[in-house]
């Protein structure tokens, strides 16, 4: 089954042909990070526009790439939520109008859903498995029995581990998106330099917090003004991006523990933090644990891994949830009533 993919969650436009739900034949995206970075993160509005303009270039280019037409394609799969909602319409909108024209069906999909299954594109894993779902609006521990069927373990309470790292960036004086930044200059610190919290390390469950986190890099620049150049900034880079791998680390482990599952997977844009995947594969080395991280690329927002779920719903005719209104908040735990509107 050849499966066209629309992703426009947030500022990326995506488009990908995927074949059974685990063959990429192509996957283009068109970046707005130059043109949010002005502004120091996302706006929606200008965010809605560029998808306006680059959604109908870029399903041309996923198809040409993929070398085949539209009248190849036997279903669309489409982020439906969560995201901006105005970002979620113009990929909808897209995806329902070419269903319309070619007569084939389309799905709704969730974008957290399609992260928890984007390794399956690189390779097979079997259920059940743990799966960390790490970006700038997310920070999910969920276990997963299955497409379709997500336990939510824990979250975080406040700010999203992605979204940590844009704040401390910022207060540093680093450009957005300031993520990837900090782990480039996290090489070359001390991780035990600065003294920063493990925020709900010990707690007992398996929820995040890192706003206290931020707000002890604020303290201590203000304390340290001269920290935002130099060795120190890469010291208290360092200090911070330990902080944080070390409490997703220690709950995810947790995690595992409690569910006596051995299989891991870690996804969303923070699985490409350098630092994270080293901890995570320390951790699966000592521990005995299969883990499963997709390629950045994959990890990245992406419409191939939108196909995974969307070629599973497609396939079975299992509806879509509530018609084809943008969700801007999904949870998962909604997911399986789709299947009671199976067709």
């Amino acid at each position: 089954m050849l499966v066209l993919a629309i992703e426009s969650s947030c500022d990326e436009t995506a488009a990908a042909v995927v074949r059974d739900g685990r063959t990429v034949l192509s996957s283009i995206v068109a970046s707005q990070v130059a043109i949010h970075a002005e502004y120091g993160g996302v706006v929606p509005e200008i965010a809605s526009r560029r998808h306006l303009e680059s959604v109908a270039p870029v399903v041309i280019e996923a198809l040409k790439t993929a070398g085949v037409t539209l009248d190849e394609i036997k279903g669309i799969a489409v982020t439906q939520g969560p995201g901006l909602v105005g970002a979620l319409l113009v990929g909808i909108a897209a995806a329902r109008g070419i269903a319309a024209a070619c007569s084939i069906p389309v799905t709704g999909v969730n974008h957290i859903e399609a992260h928890l299954l984007a390794p399956f594109l690189e390779q097979e894993i079997a259920f059940p498995y743990l799966a960390l779902v790490v970006s700038g609006g997310h920070t999910h521990l969920y276990k997963v029995d299955g497409i379709g069927h997500y336990t939510i373990l824990g979250q975080t309470l406040d700010d999203a581990a992605g979204e940590a790292f844009d704040k401390v960036a910022k207060l540093v004086g680093l450009p957005y998106p300031g993520g990837a930044l900090i782990d480039r200059l996290a090489a070359e610190g001390d991780p035990v330099a600065v003294k920063l919290p493990r925020p709900l390390l010990h707690d007992g469950s398996c929820n995040f917090s890192f706003s206290g986190l931020k707000t002890a890099v604020l303290n201590w620049t203000q304390k340290n003004p001269e920290g935002k150049s130099g060795q120190l900034l890469n010291d208290l880079c360092a200090s911070f991006q330990a902080a944080v791998c070390e409490v997703l680390t220690v709950k995810t482990w947790s995690a595992l523990e409690k569910t006596g599952i051995t299989r891991l997977v870690i996804a969303g844009g923070v699985a490409c933090n350098s630092g994270l995947r080293r901890e995570m594969s320390r951790l699966a080395a000592t521990r005995g644990i299969d883990l499963y991280i997709p390629s950045p690329a994959l990890c990245a927002d992406n419409a191939a891994m939108v196909a995974v779920p969307g070629e599973f719903y497609l396939s079975r005719r299992i509806a879509t949830i509530n018609g084809f209104d943008a969700l801007p908040s999904w949870p998962l735990d909604r997911i399986k009533a789709r299947f009671a509107e199976a067709t």
